[in-house]
């Protein structure tokens, strides 16, 4: 008996022996694993040591021959699922690293790297929110002080108001500590403080530059925060370390798209999924790519391959019924609503499976299941978002009180001078895409679709406003001199410079909700072109009730408030057109269907461009378009659309009240809509 118990004893001297060289001798450590093997074959600990100093050596392959049948043989032992994962995601095979991290953290949940190594697989396969959480759940794991605990806790919880007094207080004690600095950056971008979040991110990473999961955050932040630029420098730094990271290069793929370069991106893409093809998310980001490039079959069957991966994912359905010229057949309906009928399905998939079966069902002339399944979806998304119709209101009143003809005269002649921009303003589905395609097919004139730049503009100046105030950005803007405005307006031309890529001297930026932005886009850019591109009520209406919009666009989820938001901006579009007379151009689109050649003339005389035929074959532009109108402008103008919504009117007397007297004197402003 005592010499078993010696003989334990050694062979646990021998082990602990073993993981001490580890740390420093990998090489040392392995051949102390082999002897302990040849006296005990098989050894589960002495296995998992060799594979762990093959590992530290870089002899990936030679840990996987180990870890591979070992996990089988021990399917309990959380640490050794952990090694095998992070060998997996050295070997580039992400998702089955991701598995394996998952059972690991199944089984124990508090080893810090296996949370580190599940966030670097998540992204890797293009999962960034769950790659966040992940690396949260490392934070979390990897300190020992309660005071960071505490505060790991209180983020994994959404509890921000605590999270941020807890780290706000260890900082004041700690304030190297990168870990707390990077926890501090992700509590201030969900309070949408992106400027605070990269100082904190910056200051991070000036601490520990090789910091790379924070880089990644970094990167991450800037690319939400339209600093597309910065986002691919940090990219670029992360990138010369592991140029095959496939969650550096999914968001440097993002990136690229945002900034219109689809070409690069597709290939990033296309690359990835050569390496390994199993990953629905990256499949349906490829196809959508592909789509606004033009590339419209090539997005068909990457939406198809995502599908046979992930048959319920709502958002992929979707993405094929989104683009408008797409029919689904028989099995595709079938497959649509056998998924739907699921009680486990999630929300977000139900919503936009629901699109997408009214989608399939108004094209099968279904008109009242579509609509249902369109109401469905709308009430769904509407409960997800925090919408206030009276706000919008009340914002319009506000702006129309500010912005009078006396103010505008008061600062005639400031801003920048530039003439490049031309905006294009309205509801989304007014035929803003189509104006932007015939613009965008004359020779002095770029198509770059919807840019943020005005929007981030306001969220600077709203920042330096006094929060209390009701509209803390327009208080502000009336406060700036001639010098201030033209920096503002010099800011826009030189942030938008990366969307650009020819040297047409104009440019187009769609954005349609710059409706509610022309007072601040006539100060600082007063020789910029604005288009209101307007259509009919029920028609415009109705086609932003049936779309799931990809970010924004909240007013589109209830009949009433989309139809109290078009009577908002005639409300507003009539008050500029009072104090800014001539200034802004609008095409009636119902007009451009019946006379294309003469609203195309007219268009290209307000833009100060001659008249060139290109624009009336504006559907052989194979330039990238976003929009959900991608497709339909690469054909010509046909009349059967103008019409389409009729075939609903039996469900639109919600929508008809909300539009009030708008509706009976389309295209003109009723009286009581004039300033």
């Amino acid at each position: 008996m005592r010499a078993a118990d010696e003989a334990t004893g050694t062979l646990q001297q021998a082990l602990q022996h073993t993981a001490h060289l580890l740390e420093r001798q990998p090489a040392l450590a392995a051949e102390q694993a082999t002897e302990i093997l040849k006296a005990v074959p098989d050894h589960p600990a002495a296995l998992q040591l060799l594979a762990a100093a093959h590992a530290a050596q870089g002899d990936t392959q030679a840990a996987l021959d180990i870890l591979l049948p070992l996990t089988k043989a021990q399917p309990a032992w959380a640490l050794v699922h952990r090694d095998l994962g992070v060998a997996l995601g050295k070997a580039g095979r992400h998702q089955e690293a991701v598995d394996a991290l998952h059972k690991a953290a199944a089984l124990k949940a508090d080893l810090p790297q296996v949370w580190r190594a599940l966030g670097d697989g998540l992204a890797a396969v293009g999962d960034h929110t769950g790659a966040a959480k992940a690396y949260g759940r490392h934070v979390h794991h990897a300190t020992r002080d309660p005071r960071l605990l505490a505060a790991a806790s209180a983020l994994a919880g959404n509890r921000l108001p605590e999270a941020e007094a807890l780290l706000h207080e260890h900082l004041k004690q700690a304030p190297t500590d990168v870990a707390a600095l990077r926890m501090s950056a992700e509590v201030a971008a969900r309070f949408g403080r992106h400027d605070e979040a990269r100082r904190l991110l910056e200051r991070c990473l000036s601490l520990a530059p090789g910091f790379d999961a924070a880089r990644f955050n970094h990167a991450l932040l800037l690319h939400r925060s339209n600093r597309p630029e910065q986002a691919l420098a940090e990219l670029e730094r992360l990138l010369a370390t592991e140029p095959e990271h496939s969650g550096y290069l999914n968001l440097k793929a993002a990136v690229l798209c945002r900034i219109g370069d689809y070409e690069p991106a597709i290939r990033i893409y296309a690359n990835l999924l050569a390496r390994d093809a199993r990953h629905p998310r990256v499949w349906m980001s490829y196809g959508h790519a592909l789509k606004t490039a033009g590339h419209t079959d090539r997005a068909i069957e990457a939406y198809r391959r995502a599908l046979a991966l992930e048959p319920s994912c709502g958002e992929i359905w979707w993405s094929l019924a989104n683009l408008k010229t797409f029919r689904f057949d028989g099995d595709d309906l079938a497959t649509m609503r056998q998924q739907f009928a699921r009680a486990n399905l999630s929300d977000d998939d139900r919503l936009h499976l629901a699109f997408a079966i009214g989608k399939a069902l108004e094209d099968a002339g279904e008109y009242e299941p579509s609509f249902q399944h369109y109401a469905q979806g709308n009430a769904l998304r509407q409960r997800q978002l925090r919408y206030s119709a009276d706000d919008t209101s009340a914002r319009v009143r506000y702006i129309r009180q500010r912005y009078s003809r006396a103010f505008f005269e008061a600062r005639a002649g400031q801003g920048s001078e530039a003439r490049d921009p031309i905006f294009i303003v309205g509801l989304p589905r007014a035929g803003s895409t189509l104006i932007e395609q015939i613009l965008s097919s004359h020779s002095q004139v770029e198509g770059t679709m919807e840019l943020p730049e005005i929007t981030t503009i306001t969220r600077l100046l709203r920042e330096k406003g006094d929060a209390d105030s009701d509209a803390p950005y327009h208080d502000v803007l009336a406060t700036l001199d001639a010098k201030a405005l033209r920096e503002l307006g010099e800011r826009y031309l030189a942030h938008t410079r990366i969307q650009r890529k020819t040297s047409a001297p104009l440019f187009i930026d769609k954005m349609p909700n710059n409706f509610m932005h022309i007072g601040l886009i006539h100060l600082i850019l007063p020789n910029a072109r604005i288009i209101d591109a307007r259509r009919h009520p029920l028609a415009c209406c109705f086609s932003g009730f049936k779309q799931h919009f990809a970010r924004g666009q909240s007013f589109s989820y209830s009949l009433e408030d989309i139809g109290r938001y078009y009577r908002d901006y005639v409300s507003l579009m009539s008050h500029f057109d009072a104090v800014l007379p001539g200034r802004i151009h609008r095409v009636v689109y119902e007009r451009m269907v019946e006379d294309t050649e003469g609203e195309i003339r007219r268009l290209l005389d307000y833009c100060g461009l001659p008249f060139e035929k290109s624009c009336l074959r504006f559907f052989q532009n194979d330039r990238p378009v976003r929009t959900a109108s991608s497709e339909q402008v690469r054909q010509p103008i046909y009349r059967e659309g103008v019409d389409h919504w009729r075939h609903y009117a039996p469900w639109l007397a919600p929508l008809e009240h909300a539009l009030g007297p708008v509706l009976g004197s389309y295209p003109e402003a009723p009286a009581w809509e004039a300033t």
